[in-house]
């Protein structure tokens, strides 16, 4: 596992717990929580210890968390999903399989993490996780629900048969597309459902109609976006769509930004509060890739618009509930 953050822990604590030999390797960023992973064997984001088979190595130990290794499980967010590849193809030289963890696109080149990977490492032996599949849970081992992609789906079969296990479920699928676009949507949904829940806090009121119309609008901008950039409908309707959608809405980093900017915060102020809390928000990256998306495909979606304009043209935050005006049916 390349990448200590809470994900990428949560993953590492899974697979060491399906008695596969598993090193959790940190890199230069992340110091901040190493000497808790490797002291107190516990990460600070996480609500679980460390199995004991787990083994944690710093940046200066590369080659030990390389040895031997049949699949490398990259734990960088999307941002900085290129570096990371260097990095850890500079020190292992190959790598037979990669599985990818980060939601959303590479910024600027707008490229799926499937190509950045490919691009790097000289394969296309990438598999890419969507679905339902949040850290603290995994942490604990609750049942978790995800979808393997790849194409052709052989490799995903072959990842998926590591992670499977009576509380982890695999489902495969070839829509490599559709899986990775539903993870770009998926977190700027949050975001527009989650400044409900603040406008709810602040007038003392549910708002549990608009919630559920908004997040129905969320779900049919999503369909549309994917198909348009070549996946499949069925996929939306599925674990990497409706089901990431859902549990990423209702709660996680990128709900309590909406959350905080329901209630009034500003997007700058209320992103550096999440900073300062160890929180890495990215669907604020995924709206302005999306909105690009968008444009360039000639697509109205009106709920992702809006919550554009709130994060970065000074949108007032009330404004996502004017989307609903337009729902048919």
């Amino acid at each position: 596992m390349f990448g200590a953050g809470a994900m990428g822990t949560a993953i590492a604590m899974h697979l060491a717990r399906q008695a596969h030999e598993t090193v959790l390797w940190g890199s230069e960023f992340d110091r901040p929580v190493l000497r808790a992973l490797t002291e107190e064997r516990r990460h600070p984001a996480l609500p679980a210890m460390l199995p004991e088979r787990l083994s944690v190595v710093g940046p200066e130990e590369l080659d030990a968390a390389a040895k031997e290794i049949d699949i490398g499980v990259m734990g960088a967010h999307s941002g900085g999903a290129r570096t990371l590849a260097r990095i850890v193809m500079d020190g292992c030289g190959k790598l037979p399989v990669i599985v990818g963890i980060a939601k959303g696109l590479e910024p600027e080149t707008l490229k799926p993490m499937s190509q950045v990977y490919a691009e790097e490492v000289g394969h296309e032996r990438i598999v890419s996780v969507g679905g339902p599949c949040l850290a603290g849970e995994i942490a604990q081992g609750l049942p978790t629900a995800a979808v393997f992609a790849s194409s052709p789906v052989a490799t995903a079969k072959e990842a998926g048969a590591c992670f499977r296990s009576k509380a982890f479920h695999v489902s495969v699928t070839d829509d490599l597309a559709g899986v990775e676009y539903c993870t770009v949507g998926k977190n700027v949904a949050a975001i527009g459902v989650g400044i409900l829940d603040g406008m709810a806090k602040v007038a003392g009121a549910q708002y549990s109609n608009a919630k559920a119309a908004l997040f129905t609008q969320a779900f049919a901008e999503l369909a549309e976006l994917v198909v348009a950039m070549g996946g499949r409908a069925e996929t939306v309707s599925g674990l990497a769509g409706l089901g990431d959608a859902l549990v990423t809405s209702l709660g996680g980093r990128n709900r309590l930004l909406g959350e905080l900017l329901g209630e009034g915060a500003r997007p700058r102020e209320a992103l550096e509060d999440l900073n300062r809390r160890g929180m890495t928000v990215e669907g604020v990256d995924s709206s302005r890739d999306l909105h690009t998306l968008a444009r360039r495909a000639g697509l109205d979606l009106p709920f992702f618009d809006l919550v554009h304009r709130i994060l970065f043209e000074d949108a007032p935050a009330p404004d996502v509930i004017d989307c609903l005006g337009g729902l048919d049916g």
